[in-house]
């Protein structure tokens, strides 16, 4: 079992690399809660997210030959990242095998950091099939992304900061993937603090770790499926798992909705920018998928903060629908002058502002004097949307909302 003495000495091994990353009180977020919020920022992280720990403790504690023989690992992203820049700063060779579909910007990054990369597979799991392959073929050690010791004992030391900068905590909150984040993180709390309490957040999408703990022991998904690509493991790890239950009181899931509002909050809110897998302790908090009691000292873990630039936008934008804050609606005008300026008359009497406009004549499935519209919307909330439609309703327009 891994144990606090491992992390101390991982603290000492890394600490020239990763930093010391900052635990910020929130006031808008313990306004929303009720709690006492306090966010763990590793998206602040060298490679914006927690993984460099992990990868900088297991590369330090290579042999020469080892060394001499380069790494190799698998990952979505983060890890990649952690793995490349922490075998560069330590004179090894190291070959990354990311999913086919892996943000491109974390697959640049990578190659900046110094590791050579090749795109297998459809997932995770698929990329480490082929990561161990070349570990077989080319002798380089494994790097494993989460199901390794000297990984887990340097991702806890993020524990270590947590009861230092909060000797007050009650309950750390911690994503799960693979498991190696929290197994490390609850070691480190639990010993400082076994009172403390430790929450791992899954994606619903992705949640081998819950359905692990309730069938009691590990079960492989046959598929994953999130927005949360940092976090999409179809098997938590065996020695993370083993920590995990004997470390951590619960396991909740979130849906990707609910991480897509998180997301837009923070970004809105606190100005800070996370990736999928990043708000999900958040998520769980502000959705209350575990229970807490008013005033309570919590700290949400933002692993990470390397969302691609095309996900981020759709994220914002869905975001935005969950809150109420975008609607999409279609419409049928009579093809006559001022039907459009009709409706747009009500809109703006709504208070509701028009980001696009198509208007088609051609339709099939309307009359031949009819026009089919559709309107992009910013509304203010689900209390406008549905003030908005009755207003619409009310002047006789059949109104299908669309998003």
């Amino acid at each position: 079992m891994l144990s606090l003495s491992d992390i101390t000495a991982a603290r000492d091994r890394i600490e020239d690399v990763a930093k010391r990353t900052p635990l910020d009180y929130s006031h808008t977020f313990s306004e929303m809660t009720g709690a006492e919020v306090h966010l763990k920022l590793e998206n602040f992280q060298r490679t914006g997210a927690f993984k460099i720990r992990g990868a900088m403790n297991c590369i330090a504690t290579l042999s020469d030959d080892q060394k001499a023989a380069g790494v190799v690992t698998a990952s979505a992203g983060n890890h990649a990242q952690g793995v490349a820049l922490a075998a560069t700063r330590a004179g090894v060779n190291s070959k990354i095998v990311m999913p086919k579909h892996a943000p491109i910007s974390k697959v640049k990054a990578t190659e900046r950091y110094g590791g050579e990369t090749v795109l297998h597979g459809a997932d995770y799991d698929e990329a480490q099939a082929k990561a161990h392959e070349i570990e077989s073929e080319e002798g380089r050690t494994y790097v494993h992304a989460f199901d390794d010791p000297a990984v887990m004992a340097g991702q806890g030391t993020i524990g270590l900061e947590i009861v230092e900068d909060c000797p007050e905590l009650d309950t750390v909150v911690v994503p799960i993937g693979g498991g190696g984040l929290i197994a490390g993180i609850a070691t480190a709390v639990k010993a400082h603090n076994p009172d403390a309490r430790v929450v791992g957040v899954q994606a619903d999408g992705a949640s081998s770790a819950a359905d692990s703990l309730q069938k009691g022991s590990i079960h492989e998904l046959d598929s994953v499926e999130t927005i949360a690509d940092g976090i999409a493991t179809r098997r938590v790890g065996e020695t993370p798992f083993d920590v995990i239950r004997a470390h951590v009181d619960e396991v909740v899931t979130v849906s990707d909705e609910e991480i897509a509002v998180t997301l837009t909050y923070l970004l809105e809110r606190s100005k800070t920018l996370v990736e999928g897998a990043g708000a999900v302790a958040l998520a769980a908090l502000l959705f209350e998928a575990f229970d807490y009691e008013e005033g309570e000292v919590i700290v949400p873990t933002l692993s990470g903060g390397n969302i691609d630039l095309n996900q981020l936008t759709t994220v914002i934008m869905r975001g935005l629908v969950e809150t109420g804050r975008y609607l999409k609606i279609r419409t049928v005008l009579k093809d006559r002058p001022g039907a459009l300026q009709d409706l747009i008359s009500v809109l703006a009497d709504a208070q509701a502002n028009i980001y696009a406009i198509q208007h088609d004549r051609t339709s099939r499935n309307i009359s031949m004097n009819e026009a089919d519209v559709e309107l992009d919307l910013e509304t203010k909330g689900y209390d406008h949307v549905e003030e908005l439609l009755d207003a619409l309703r009310e002047r006789g327009y059949e109104v299908d909302v669309l998003v």
